[in-house]
């Protein structure tokens, strides 16, 4: 039997999933609790893999992926790699829109959700030519591998 706070989790899970007006399936359920989780963003083949013991086949899972981003419970996210990746979408306070940090040596993704980056106009010029900045990707090396 789950434990009180596993079944409040859950409870969460499938009334997000039914308030964007999905049916609460095991797949849906796994992949959302899955980015929850781990809190950084997946690659489908990464959630296939870490899915596998579910039972779920790949196809499937990128189904599910797409229907949860079109409904916004997901962001579909691409790192300069071109291989999409999904984090659970700002609905709380504790993980709003944020940028992403790549390591280019290990390849680790990292959500910098403490960070807030703001762009300036540099000195002497009139005014910034950026309106709503939807994404930032920031690469280095981690911690790890400097």
């Amino acid at each position: 039997m789950p434990r009180p706070k596993a079944r409040a989790s859950l409870d969460l899970l499938r009334d997000a999933i039914r308030e964007a007006g999905l049916r609460v399936t095991g797949p849906r359920i796994a992949v959302l609790e899955h980015l929850h989780g781990t809190g950084t963003p997946s690659s489908h083949g990464e959630l296939v893999e870490a899915l596998a013991h579910h039972g779920f086949d790949a196809a499937t899972l990128y189904r599910n992926l797409i229907d949860l981003t079109r409904a916004g419970l997901l962001n579909r996210i691409n790192l300069g790699d071109n291989v999409w990746r999904f984090e659970l979408r700002a609905r709380e306070a504790h993980h709003p829109e944020h940028p992403h940090f790549v390591c280019t040596q290990c390849g680790e993704v990292t959500c910098l959700s403490t960070v807030r980056v703001k762009l300036t106009p540099a000195p002497g010029s009139n005014k910034s030519v950026v309106g709503n900045i939807s994404e930032i990707l920031i690469k280095g090396q981690c911690a790890r591998c400097a």
